[in-house]
C-alpha cells in the first residue's frame, strides 16, 4: 500500500487551493477527484463572482475568509495575469422597506471590515446605470468577477510544479481513520478496492463531503454531517446587457435574490434562485421557472423584453442546513474539534467559497497536524 504525506479529496476550486498550499509548504500531496476532470461540480456552476464580504454574520468564517480571500484572490489574479475584473456591484432597493435595509447591510459590511460601500440616491444609481430602476442603492466597488476555470488551472499548475499529483476517476469508498499515534496513517479504500495511506487527510469533496464523513470509521457520530441540496437555476440574457456592473436586489432568506451578473465577455445572466431538491444530480433547468425571473428582474430592470431570458444552467449549493434552518457557516472541522490527528473536513463550503479559496487553504494548513511526513 502506497503512503503519502497528504491526500485532498475533491478537485474543485477549494480542493485545488488546499492541495496547492500543502504542496507549496513542501508536503507530498495527492489530489483525488471522483470525476474524469477537475472542477466539474459546484466550481463550474456558479456566478464566478469575487464577493466583497458584505452579508455574512460578523465573526463568521464566511465573513473572515471572504474578506481575507478577496484580497488574496485579486493579488493572485493580477500576479498571474488571470482574467478578472473589479467591476463593482449595486445592491438595489425597489421598495421603501428595502431602502431601510440598505443601512443595515452597510453596517453589517462595516462590521466585517468592508468599509468601501457607498449609499446612493436613485439619481446617483441611475447615473451609473441608466437602465436601472430603484429607490436607492449601495455601491460595492470591490466586488468583481473572475474566470474560474483559468483560476483552477493555475492552482493545479502551482500544485503540480510543487510536486503534487492529481488523480482523476478516483472515488473514495471508505476511510479508516487512525486515532492512535499520529505516526500511523489513515487508510483510504478506493472504489476499485485499492488502498492509499496518508498522514494528513482533507475532505474537500463539496456536495459529497457530508456523505464521506459518514463513511469515516473512527469519526465520532456528532461530527458526521448530513447534506442538503439547494439548487440554483440561471437564465441567460439574449442580446447585449445594458449594465456594466453586477445588480443585486436586497437579499432574501436562502439566497441573494435573482441578481444580474456578467462574465468577462459582458454576457449577462440572472440567478441563481433557490430550489430545494433531493439529488445533487438534479441539474436540469425548467424553462417555466423563467416566468418568476421576469417578475423579479423587472423590479429593477422594467425594460427587460419578453422572451429575452433563456434557460441557462444550474448549480447545487452544498448546504449543511435545511430549508427551515438558518444558513450554516462554513465548517472547517479539524483535529482540535474531533480529536483525529491530521484530518480536516470542509463542510458547507458554498458561496463565498470561490472568493475564499486561498484563505480557506491557508486555514486548512494551520488546522492540519502533520506527522510522519516530510517537509
Amino acid at each position: 500500500m502506497d503512503t503519502v504525506d497528504a491526500v485532498v479529496i475533491g478537485a474543485g476550486v477549494v480542493g485545488l487551493a488546499v492541495a496547492r498550499a500543502l504542496a507549496l509548504a513542501g508536503h507530498e500531496v495527492m489530489l483525488l477527484e471522483a470525476e474524469n476532470a477537475m472542477g466539474t461540480g459546484t466550481s463550474s456552476r456558479n456566478s464566478e463572482v469575487i464577493h466583497a464580504g458584505i452579508y455574512y454574520p460578523a465573526g463568521s468564517l464566511k465573513a473572515q475568509l471572504c474578506v481575507q480571500g478577496k484580497t488574496m484572490l485579486y493579488a493572485y489574479c493580477q500576479e498571474r495575469g488571470l482574467g478578472h475584473q473589479r467591476c463593482g456591484k449595486l445592491i438595489v432597493a425597489t421598495s421603501p422597506e428595502q431602502v431601510a435595509q440598505l443601512g443595515q447591510i452597510q453596517a453589517k459590511a462595516r462590521a466585517n471590515g468592508v468599509d468601501d460601500l457607498v449609499l446612493l440616491t436613485r439619481a446617483q444609481a441611475q447615473a451609473m446605470e441608466p437602465a436601472l430602476q430603484c429607490l436607492a442603492a449601495l455601491h460595492s466597488p470591490s466586488t468583481g468577477i473572475v474566470d474560474s476555470h483559468a483560476l483552477m488551472l493555475s492552482y493545479l499548475g502551482d500544485m503540480e510544479n510543487a510536486g503534487g499529483l492529481l488523480a482523476l476517476n478516483a472515488s473514495v469508498q471508505e476511510v479508516r481513520l487512525n486515532h492512535g499515534s499520529a505516526s500511523h496513517p489513515h487508510v483510504l479504500v478506493m472504489q476499485d478496492g485499492t488502498e492509499l495511506a496518508c498522514h494528513t487527510l482533507v475532505n474537500s469533496a463539496g456536495l459529497t463531503a457530508p456523505d464521506l464523513t459518514q463513511r469515516m470509521s473512527g469519526l465520532a457520530v456528532p461530527f458526521q454531517t448530513q447534506a442538503y441540496y439547494a439548487k440554483g437555476n440561471y437564465f441567460t440574457l439574449a442580446g447585449r446587457s445594458p449594465f456594466s456592473r453586477l445588480i443585486y436586489p436586497v437579499p432574501e432568506a436562502a439566497g441573494l435574490g435573482v441578481h444580474l451578473t456578467l462574465d468577462l465577455g459582458g454576457q449577462a445572466k440572472f440567478g441563481p434562485d433557490v430550489q430545494w431538491v433531493q439529488s445533487k444530480d438534479d441539474l436540469q433547468v425548467d424553462p417555466a421557472r423563467g416566468d418568476a425571473f421576469y417578475a423579479e428582474v423587472r423590479k429593477y430592470w422594467p425594460a427587460l423584453p419578453d422572451g429575452a431570458l433563456q434557460a441557462g444552467y444550474a448549480g447545487i449549493r452544498p448546504k449543511i442546513s435545511g430549508p427551515q434552518a438558518a444558513a450554516a457557516d462554513f465548517v472547517i472541522q479539524g483535529p482540535v474539534l474531533h480529536g483525529v490527528p491530521g484530518l480536516v473536513n470542509l463542510l458547507g463550503i458554498e458561496s463565498p467559497g470561490l472568493t475564499s479559496s486561498l484563505a480557506i487553504a491557508q486555514r486548512v494548513c494551520a488546522e492540519a497536524t502533520f506527522a510522519g511526513g516530510h517537509a
